[in-house]
């Protein structure tokens, strides 16, 4: 496998890992979850243990490896689960075989295990795996032929993420980075949950060759979502308030290719009205901007680039360590470029015809103002999706696109997400669950009377 990205096709992506490619590492089915970018010289720390990622290099997307025992130290090895685990046996009239046996009469108190600290130091330096310790803590374990079979199973679970964890590889894409962020800083993306974003996309109507107009201050993960589903046809500008413009960290996780990125511009929003039918920015707009820049100016003073995200697995989740800060940090190579500058003959050409839709999620702007400045730029019957976590502020700006006549069929949307545990005989919702993903403004813009 050639270290170099592979040139596929525009709306392809490539189905193993290359030098440079960023990957979404989940420890021990979502224990943890790890951003990295592979290198030969990339490391990871898991547990106590530094592994190299080389052996990640030119594998598929979705591949197991497993934390094994060398001469050399640890190091990561191919690994492919069992589809005979996390099954309860079952009789014919589906009662579990276990159904007498309960967890009553156990008692911990630590004397259960007579396997030793020690011994298992001594089993790791004569080069025993993972697997073959946590075998030999079942079988030194004086209570576990007497609990249930879920009981077992527990057990079984906990002692394998401990003595031999599992890493998947997976692809970063839209929903698993908007669901690594949203369990580790929903701040960071305002909140924004799964459903939630893919109902702005379907509201928006975005589709190919699309000029999309995005206000993106979650980081960038509306930027890279709203390009992963234009596929390299059409454009999405990135408009920003002021001289700054807001963090694009995010869609940078993506692995876009050239193509795509070169369709991944921004724009000042003064940039834009000095373009709109030959005029200046209205000068009755300058207050507007003031405020809503002064407003967002702690949110882009400081952009913070992510490298690793942990998910402790009971909600305790440890901070984003930053690159130089972190001495486990992975080192990062030169991503694609993106977020140019929007070229001037683009910029011309959405003068002519106006953007195709309008995305917003901007949680430090004032809805109504950002609106009321934005709406020339779209051309008529453009499409419009919002997004705010609270619900005053896209009911104002409702209200108000109702007095001007400006936009017809609006409504307020609550998304509503209910995540189920499927497994024999425990298929229930999950006990912790999140149970608001924010509001949407949507609608259709009209030609003004």
């Amino acid at each position: 496998m050639s270290e170099n990205k592979p040139q596929s096709d525009l709306f392809e992506s490539p189905r193993s890992t290359w030098e440079g490619c960023s990957v979404l590492l989940d420890i021990n089915d979502g224990d943890r979850l790890v951003f990295a970018r592979l290198s030969a010289g990339a490391t990871l720390k898991i547990g106590n243990k530094n592994c190299s990622l080389q052996p990640l290099l030119g594998c598929p997307f979705g591949s197991f490896f497993r934390v094994e025992n060398g001469t050399q130290g640890p190091y990561l090895s191919r690994y492919t689960p069992s589809t005979e685990g996390n099954n309860v046996l079952e009789k014919g009239d589906g009662q579990s075989i276990d159904e007498l046996r309960d967890n009553r009469a156990l008692v911990d108190n630590n004397k259960a295990q007579s396997l030793t600290g020690e011994d298992i130091n001594e089993m790791r330096r004569l080069g025993a795996t993972g697997d073959e310790i946590v075998e030999a803590l079942i079988a030194n374990s004086a209570t576990f032929e007497k609990k249930t079979l879920f009981s077992q199973e527990k057990y079984r679970l906990k002692k394998q993420k401990k003595y031999a964890p599992i890493v998947l590889l997976r692809r970063p894409f839209t929903r698993s980075i908007c669901e690594a962020y949203l369990k580790k800083y929903p701040t960071r993306i305002g909140f924004l949950r799964m459903d939630t974003l893919s109902l702005l996309l379907s509201m928006a109507n975005v589709s190919a060759n699309s000029d999309v107009l995005v206000v993106d201050m979650v980081g960038g993960l509306l930027t890279g979502a709203v390009a992963e589903r234009l596929g390299g046809a059409g454009y999405v500008c990135n408009t920003y308030i002021g001289g700054s413009p807001y963090p694009m960290d995010i869609a940078r996780i993506f692995n876009f290719g050239d193509e795509i990125c070169k369709r991944i511009v921004r724009s000042p929003l003064t940039d834009l009205f000095s373009v709109q039918n030959g005029l200046q920015k209205p000068v009755s707009q300058d207050s507007d901007s003031c405020n809503m820049e002064s407003q967002s100016n702690d949110r882009i003073s400081s952009p913070v680039s992510m490298e690793e995200v942990s998910l402790a697995s009971e909600n305790v989740i440890s901070d984003l360590i930053p690159e130089s800060t972190s001495s486990s940090v992975i080192k990062m190579s030169k991503p694609a470029k993106l977020g140019e500058k929007a070229p001037q003959e683009i910029i011309s050409s959405w003068k002519e015809h106006g953007f195709s839709c309008l995305i917003i999620a901007a949680p430090e702007l004032d809805t109504w103002s950002l609106v009321k400045e934005i709406f020339p730029l779209m051309s008529n019957s453009a499409p419009f999706a919002i997004y705010h976590q609270y619900l005053q502020p896209l009911a104002t700006c409702m209200h108000n696109l109702q007095l001007g006549k400006m936009a017809i069929g609006m409504q307020i949307s609550e998304p509503w997400l209910r995540e189920y545990q499927v497994l024999p005989s425990r298929t229930h919702p999950c006990m912790q669950m999140n149970a608001f993903g924010g509001y949407i403004l949507s609608g259709t813009k009209i030609s003004p009377n």
